[in-house]
């Protein structure tokens, strides 16, 4: 099958005779369903015009045929990021929230200490699938990234790095 290759872990695909394989793609089966996200920026320094990684997700979704319900740019502030986090939640225009930035470790990176406040349910295996994709880019590095996902309110959350690459 094209496009298809071998992979030692089981989580990453299906079973196929005494070998797990990585199966990529979108299964063209079923009906298309767009959902509608908000995009929301941590930082204390971009505007709308300098957010790339913003513009990133904003570009990706739209592409793909998603709606962009809200965006935002909220500095790095956890009392801030909650407040806009449950807003967003709340609102029945949003179906998913897509974060970018304050997930590292230094600073006022606080993302991930947002999403413990929200989320009813973490969904473990995000971080984890991201820090590996992102390790053979970036080596050790990646172990600073503190990637996050979760469920609030029956609405699914993720955070990911602010950077343009990681954010693609």
């Amino acid at each position: 099958v094209t496009g298809v290759q071998t992979c030692a872990l089981p989580i990453f695909g299906a079973h196929r005779g005494s070998q797990w394989t990585l199966v990529a793609g979108i299964d063209e089966t079923r009906k298309f369903l767009p959902v509608r996200i908000a995009v929301v920026t941590m930082s204390d320094t971009r505007t709308l015009e300098t957010d790339t990684s913003g513009q990133v997700l904003v570009d990706r979704l739209t592409a793909a045929g998603h709606q962009l319900a809200r965006r935002h740019i909220i500095k790095d502030d956890l009392g801030g990021i909650v407040a806009l986090l449950n807003e967003l939640v709340a609102d029945p225009m949003v179906d998913i929230v897509i974060t970018t930035g304050g997930t590292g470790v230094t600073g006022r990176d606080s993302t991930p200490e947002a999403f413990d406040k929200v989320c009813e349910k973490k969904i473990e295996g995000f971080g984890e699938l991201f820090r590996m994709l992102s390790f053979p880019k970036i080596g050790t590095s990646a172990l600073q990234s503190r990637a996050t996902a979760g469920v609030a309110k029956g609405k699914y959350l993720f955070a990911v790095p602010g950077d343009r690459k990681s954010t693609r």
